[in-house]
Formats: C-alpha cells, structure tokens, sequence
C-alpha cells in the first residue's frame, strides 16, 4: 500500500470516529449481532475487475467481523444502470455501490465531475498520486459532507483507461465528423465529443453490443476489459479500436452513510478495511486485464491503431478550464495538473 492510501485510509478512520463521537452507539444490528451488507455493481460479466473488488471487499469484511458481517455480492442482478444503483443506495436498497463521477452529479454535487473531464491524467502514476492523495481525500470529503450522509466515499477505484472504437479506425480528429458514439450525452463529456465532431448517443450499456451490430450507433468508447468482454469488437461497429487514451477513469466506491453510522466501531472499522482491500484488488485486476483483453480482441480480428494524441489533449484543456470554473473546482484542477 502507498504512504498517499494508508493518508486516505487514515482520514477515513479519523472521519468515522469524529461521527461515532456525535452519534452514539446506535446499531442496526439483528438480534444475532449480524448484518447483512447488499454491495452491488452493474457489470453483469463475473470476470470483470468489478467483481474481482467486491469479492475482496466480502471475504476481508466478513473475516474482519468475524462473521458478524454477511457481505451479498450483486453483478448487475439489482441494476445494470448507475442511476439505479445510487438511487438504490439513497433509498437504502443497497448499502455499497460502485458509480462513475458522472452519475454522482445528479445527486447535486457537482464538483465530482471534475474526475470525468477528458485528458485528466496522463497516466495511472498521476490518477493514482491524485486520487490517493490530497485531491481524493478533498473529493471524499465534498461527497460526504454535501450529500447529507447519504454517501459516504470509502475508495477510489478504476475503470481502466478508455479508448474509442468503431466502423473505423481514426487516424485524425476529422474521422470522428458525423460520427454516431455511443457516449455520456450531456455534460463535460458529450461537449467534448461534440466539439471533436462527433455525435454523443445515449445507450444503455446493456444494450449496447446490440445498437453496435444493427447500426444504431457507429462507435463508442471504453477501456479493453469491458468492451471486450462484452464482445463489442466481434460487431462491425467496434472491430476497429484506436487507443485514444482520453479517460484514465475513477469511480466511486459508496457506502450507504445512515446505516453505516449505525453500526459498531468495531463493524465500521471492518468496512474500511474491507474497502482499503478491494481497491488494491479492483486496480490490480484492471492493470492486469488492460494487456489480456487488448491481445484478445486483436486475437479474434479487431484491428488496433494508435493516433497522436495532441489535438485531442489541446481540445480538452479550455473546455477543464470552464468546467473547473462553473462547478467550482478550479483550485482541485490546479492541484491535479501540478501533481506529478
């Protein structure tokens, strides 16, 4: 673990014990002492980096409590939609959730889609020295306290680094003009996209490998572990991949903050070690799968293409620079570009 993750894990724990402090002792125990903890994703895929993080998020809360804790592990089975998912959250359907930056913003905390802007990072090294460090703990903090602890952030995972792939394969940003993408259609995102000339197309991500074979959209964008797993590169609307690099992705692993204020120090203390686990165990599969699903897609016919990234970097940078002044996060962008 990296000195900048046990600062954010200690944080955490700080953050606990100062609300324990105010709120007593009260509990949403059974009356055996055992709890049941929903944690959810919407991947559907059991291989997915996902899956991997919440399987360790269960074994190490489960042992942690000495099975006061039963941890029930959900892909995609409650919720293939991010939207669901946080409301399902809000409402206490659920108690862990995993959700982009993006969806977190109709929650009314806008300054998280600070993390979904284009050309961010420029590498894992720089999003994991943010995320993990002072950056991240401010943003855990935002979230905590604007949702009126209906969210807690209990650690940063990833999404892999996302990529375009469609019909064809860009060799400049002119490729992309009249370009259906099956992309977030409002927002920082989309403006991107648009501007790139690109036509941003909202599908669900459970539909998506359907839109892609029968032309409803001619491309989309994500990192190799996901749309490859979703066979996405077999259709010939995603076989031609070109490594853009635009979003070395962050997501948000959320506790349910009402119920987790209800439970013991000691049931507390196992959450957050359960979460510290499942983010080195989330990103090491993801780092893992980036190499193993690239070769799998060039193994069964995509073709991959690299492309200079400079037009597409110089593009995103004033459209960072008013989104980081409309939402207020201009000294959070300052932060991340200075960060090596």
């Amino acid at each position: 673990m990296t000195k900048k993750m046990k600062f954010l894990a200690f944080s955490l724990i700080l953050f606990v014990s100062l609300v324990l402090a105010a709120c007593g002792d009260d509990s949403s125990n059974s009356e055996d002492g055992k709890i049941k903890i929903i944690a959810a994703h919407n991947q559907t895929d059991q291989e997915n980096p996902y899956q991997a993080g919440l399987l360790e998020f269960k074994e190490v809360a489960e042992a942690e409590s000495d099975g006061k804790i039963e941890v029930e592990v959900h892909a995609g089975t409650i919720g293939t939609e991010e939207s669901e998912l946080v409301e399902k959250l809000k409402l206490g359907a659920a108690d862990v959730v995993l959700v982009s930056p993006g969806f977190m913003t109709s929650t009314g905390i806008k300054e998280v889609d600070l993390f979904a802007l284009p050309y961010l990072f420029e590498s894992y090294d720089h999003w994991e020295t943010v995320v993990d460090g002072e950056v991240g703990q401010k943003m855990a903090e935002l979230i905590n306290e604007k949702s009126n602890n209906d969210f807690k952030l209990v650690g940063y995972w990833s999404a892999g680094v996302r990529h375009y792939y469609g019909s064809k394969p860009l060799n400049s940003m002119d490729d992309l003009k009249g370009m259906t993408i099956r992309t977030q259609t409002s927002g920082i995102v989309a403006d991107y996209w648009k501007q790139a000339g690109a036509v941003p197309t909202d599908v669900a991500w459970g539909e998506l490998y359907q839109a892609l074979q029968q032309d409803v959209v001619k491309s989309a964008e994500n990192a190799y572990p996901y749309f490859v797993q979703q066979n996405h590169h077999t259709t010939n609307n995603g076989k031609f991949i070109t490594e853009t690099g635009h979003d070395y992705t962050t997501r948000f692993l959320l506790v349910n903050g009402k119920k987790f204020d209800s439970l013991t120090e000691e049931q507390q203390n196992a959450i957050l070690a359960a979460a510290e686990a499942s983010v080195e165990a989330e990103r090491e599969a993801v780092y893992k799968q980036e190499e193993e699903y690239k070769q799998k897609a060039i193994d069964e016919g995509a073709e991959v293409n690299e492309i200079d990234r400079t037009p597409f970097i110089e593009l995103a940078k004033p459209l960072q620079d008013q989104a980081a002044k409309d939402i207020g996060a201009e000294e959070l962008l300052k932060q991340i570009r200075e960060t090596e």
